[in-house]
């Protein structure tokens, strides 16, 4: 009904650390931009607010009545998205529409939505079926207002609302397996059976990629290294190829929007210098291995030692975020668990008939089958798959949302905009289980 070459559907996954945006079928997101939004409250009038003032002031003038001066003023907010982000404003904030991978702020997501159907992927969205991806913890509510949003602002023909682990177990060519999702705020584990998430399998954790980037900034800042923004500061050149760093004073600039920032800078350092430790990591072992060099915007080179086995390692034993100086410690007041007790956890909580094919069909890298089979019965074969490409790793959810929605066999299970307003928002817990 929707597929074929007349209409593309359109996929897209917005993450708490970026939006992916595409056309089904294609290997790679044609689109992707963080989903955090910068925001300037300003102040005006409402449509509403307005109206009534104009209304208040006709009736006082035929009364012969000076118009009183009623101020029904309310605060707005205008919201900055994608590449309008890259620019530094007086009093921008930084929000996420995103808190453990839930949706909080539906403004916000109505803004990157629009932003990646209007500005960069060029369509209108009335001529495209929608496949969103959606969190394995999302609730029915959640599902019913993005549903609502899509038939009702941006009218679309037909919708289908498919969870991340569901579409990553598609990617890689599975209907079952277990799918270990570390995002940028949370890491999630759900077994995937036969096409669909088994709720009760689902362990998550607050440990994400963000928070090992703020890791990484608390242990720098400790050693005395100071992570400049880019904005705030420029080279001048005082000889050939030789420059100066001159600070910029910009005193309106919001807290978040640097910490923003600085984040994207940590980020890099993280990703470009760390990786996991092949063995649990030690401080004594890992004293005296070798640093890594890495150049900052401003010029300065750091050396990053230990630490680029120390931030990752907190993935597989979060107790190790409590030896660096200022990190939050949850680890104290909450349960927080490592990835191979999550995904034991997890098999656990499925029956028993299926936990050796799950043990089996593990979807992600690095040292997990090691610690899982640590962790699990000595007899039991555990197998951990995962891409060698980083970019289908990247983008596994993305990827099978584009497979899944260029099948021929899955066109009829589209949610139709006519099965919409028959049914109501409701019927889309039937349609997309």
């Amino acid at each position: 009904m929707y597929g074929g070459d007349e209409v593309s559907a359109i996929v897209i996954d917005v993450g708490s650390y970026s939006c992916k945006a595409g056309y089904a079928g294609d290997d790679t997101p044609k689109a992707v931009f963080p989903s955090v939004v910068g925001s300037i409250e300003q102040m005006g009038e409402t449509d509403e607010a307005k109206a009534d003032k104009e209304a208040e002031a006709a009736s006082d003038s035929k009364n012969g009545a000076k118009p009183m001066d009623v101020d029904k003023a309310k605060t707005k907010r205008k919201l900055y998205v994608g590449q309008e982000l890259e620019f530094r404003r007086d009093h921008m904030e930084v929000i996420s529409p995103m808190k453990d991978g839930t949706v909080t702020d539906w403004d916000i997501v109505d803004n990157i939505w629009n932003h990646a159907f209007r500005q960069r992927l060029l369509i209108n969205p009335e001529e495209h079926p929608m496949l969103i991806a959606e969190s394995s913890t999302n609730t029915g509510q959640q599902r019913e207002k993005a549903a609502e949003l899509m038939f009702e602002k941006y009218k679309v023909p037909a919708l289908f609302l498919a969870k991340n682990a569901v579409l990553t177990s598609f990617a890689s060519g599975r209907a079952t397996s277990l799918v270990v999702d570390s995002g940028g705020g949370s890491t999630v584990v759900a077994a995937v059976h036969d096409g669909y998430v088994l709720q009760k399998s689902v362990a998550t954790s607050p440990i994400g990629g963000e928070f090992l980037t703020d890791c990484m900034m608390k242990s720098l800042e400790s050693k005395g290294v100071v992570i400049r923004p880019r904005y705030s500061f420029k080279k001048k050149e005082v000889g050939p190829g030789e420059y100066k760093v001159v600070d910029l004073d910009l005193p309106n600039t919001a807290e978040s929007y640097k910490l923003y920032c600085m984040r994207a800078i940590a980020s890099d350092i993280k990703e470009s210098v760390c990786r996991v430790p092949d063995t649990a990591f030690d401080e004594v072992a890992y004293a005296n291995v070798p640093t890594t060099s890495y150049e900052l915007p401003d010029g300065q080179t750091i050396e990053v030692g230990a630490d680029r086995f120390k931030i990752p390692d907190i993935l597989f034993n979060p107790s190790l975020s409590q030896t660096i100086p200022g990190v939050d410690g949850f680890a104290d007041s909450m349960s927080v668990r490592g990835l191979p007790r999550m995904v034991i956890d997890s098999v656990n909580r499925c029956d028993v008939d299926i936990r050796k094919e799950l043990l089996s069909s593990i979807l992600l890298k690095e040292r997990l089958e090691k610690e899982v089979l640590e962790e699990s019965s000595g007899n039991t074969r555990v197998k951990v798959l995962a891409s060698g490409n980083s970019v289908e790793r990247r983008f596994s959810v993305w990827i099978g949302g584009s497979i899944l929605a260029s099948l021929g066999s899955f066109q009829q299970m589209w949610f139709s905009k006519a099965e919409y307003e028959e049914h109501g928002v409701s019927y889309i817990q039937r349609k997309c289980p």
